[in-house]
């Protein structure tokens, strides 16, 4: 042993860390709807990759529903998804521009935060402040 973490080269690192995050992944919502279908829902609700139910909290959802105006409600789809990459320790992006929009409404991102090339990235403790914020309408997915 070398005392070194593997390296992300490695077929056999890179093989390991595709079922971990895998695994991980599971309690991903697959079938995102957008907040103005959410707030029809008696109980704000959705599935997993696995079709396991995943329920929104109706109080985060009700207040996203006030703060952001009825065309970006038909718009955004949440969960809103941060995707990590374990080659890039402190960042992570979001690819969605309705989700960039509405974080930037909700003066969770700056308007110096554009998108490049499909992505925005944000560092990572900054998504985890965000997702605390707003329990269930965000999710943190592994890529």
């Amino acid at each position: 042993m070398t005392g070194r973490l593997p390296d992300s080269d490695n077929p056999v690192f890179a093989r390991w860390m595709k079922g971990e995050m895998s695994r991980i992944n599971r309690a991903i919502v697959a079938q995102r709807k957008t907040l103005a279908q959410l707030l029809e829902e008696e109980v704000p609700q959705s599935r997993t990759r696995v079709e396991r139910r995943y329920v929104f909290d109706k109080q985060v959802i009700r207040m996203l529903g006030d703060k952001l105006p009825a065309e970006l409600r038909d718009r955004l789809k949440l969960p809103i998804l941060f995707f990590f990459d374990f080659r890039v320790e402190d960042s992570c992006f979001l690819n969605d521009r309705h989700a960039l929009e509405a974080l930037q409404m909700l003066s969770e991102l700056g308007h110096m935060y554009r998108m490049r090339q499909g992505k925005v990235w944000v560092g990572k403790s900054m998504a985890y402040s965000i997702m605390r914020k707003y329990p269930t309408a965000i999710q943190i997915t592994m890529g």
